[in-house]
């Protein structure tokens, strides 16, 4: 084998997505497109779910929950591809922003912009194995969750003219123990899903990791057939 040929070690981890069987290359593009439409719906029917707070104006919302399970079952390539459909589609008037909203005019749109950089973030460690335990699954959903803040919570200031303290007491603080309940909830349905499907070792699946373990067992088979001697 060629130095420059990767092996199955040494090539990209799989996420969840890669299990969906996709045998011809026509295939897995239509199984990715549909991934990339089903990850912009999900959030967007996520960001329905909007409870607003008294004297904020950004609601609680299952978007960030939905953004980060998105980045991750995906990967980072159809993450971004399924968040930029998503923002540019609600940029021009899709109402699935928040609270059926659209454009580009509410404060809250710069968390919509963090939501994009964080899908593609998260999607990219997932790649790595970001999903696969508890505790790693715990740092990806920070990371992602600080990223969503990063961008959004500047954003809110400038919108709406807050101080940088005003628009963390509104755009940050309340929001803290919400978002600890969802990394709780994906650090027990990430690994949960990894583990059911046997498939915790990050190096064991890689991006054609379903005919990988084909092969495995058809040479397995083939062995135990040949005659001893």
């Amino acid at each position: 084998m060629s130095a420059l040929t990767p092996t199955a070690h040494t090539r990209p981890g799989a996420v969840l997505a890669d299990l969906l069987p996709a045998t011809t290359t026509a295939r897995s593009r239509v199984r990715d497109a549909a991934l990339v439409l089903g990850g912009a719906a999900l959030t967007g029917l996520a960001a329905q779910i909007a409870v607003p707070l008294p004297g904020s104006p950004v609601p609680v919302t299952g978007q960030t929950f939905a953004v980060l399970l998105v980045g991750a079952g995906l990967g980072a390539g159809r993450a971004f591809l399924s968040l930029a459909l998503y923002v540019l589609a609600g940029a021009a008037g899709m109402p699935w922003f928040a609270e059926a909203g659209h454009g580009v005019a509410a404060p809250s749109f710069g968390y919509v912009l963090g939501m994009l950089l964080a899908a593609t973030v998260v999607g990219a460690l997932a790649r790595r194995g970001g999903d696969r335990g508890a505790l790693r699954t715990a740092g990806t959903m920070a990371l992602g969750t600080a990223l969503i803040y990063a961008v959004g919570v500047p954003y809110l200031a400038l919108a709406t003219g807050m101080s940088a303290g005003a628009a963390i007491a509104a755009g940050l603080v309340p929001f803290l123990i919400g978002d600890a309940l969802k990394a709780a909830l994906a650090m027990g349905a990430l690994p949960t899903a990894w583990k059911l499907l046997g498939q915790r070792d990050p190096a064991r699946l890689t991006l054609d990791g379903t005919q990988l373990v084909a092969h495995e067992v058809a040479m397995r088979s083939l062995l135990r057939l040949q005659p001893a001697g």
